[in-house]
């Protein structure tokens, strides 16, 4: 997995987005006359998880998670009950399920449940594409410093 810089729908089985830490999102690409959009995700995709002398170490690099032509959005995110500090968010995971035929195209709902603080953001897309933006880092965080981050 360390070698790839850019993954696909078609990749989905082998990616896992535990823990990874959201920094930012927009919606790009509109297509007014089909009421999609991407959806963007400014990420610290976790490339590696090891455990060396018994101090977990993680591989850590920037990227940008797009989902394509998006529709049926639901985004829900609570600060508020936790009184949590901003701070970038943390998912669980990311699950998927084939939408209902409603278009030509093959489409999936998606689930991504946000672990801290909670929330969960779904909609349905005809999937994804996740490329590298950084350089990768191994550190003890599972995510990067603005500092670092800053530095990609």
């Amino acid at each position: 997995m360390m070698s790839k810089k850019i993954w696909y729908t078609s990749d989905f089985e082998s990616l896992s987005w535990h823990d990874v830490h959201i920094h930012g999102f927009k919606l790009d690409s509109f297509v007014p006359d089909q009421g999609v959009a991407d959806l963007l995700f400014d990420i610290d995709y976790i490339l590696k998880w090891e455990n060396i002398n018994n101090e977990l170490l993680f591989t850590v690099c920037r990227a940008t998670l797009r989902f394509h032509q998006i529709f049926g959005m639901r985004f829900m995110l609570d600060y508020a009950t936790p009184t949590a500090g901003m701070c970038p968010f943390s998912i669980d995971g990311i699950e998927r399920r084939p939408s209902k035929p409603s278009t030509d195209s093959e489409s999936f709902q998606w689930s991504i449940k946000v672990n801290w603080p909670q929330g969960h953001i779904e909609f349905d897309s005809l999937g994804f594409t996740q490329t590298l933006v950084g350089t990768p880092i191994v550190q003890s965080s599972q995510s990067l410093s603005s500092e670092q981050r800053d530095q990609l």
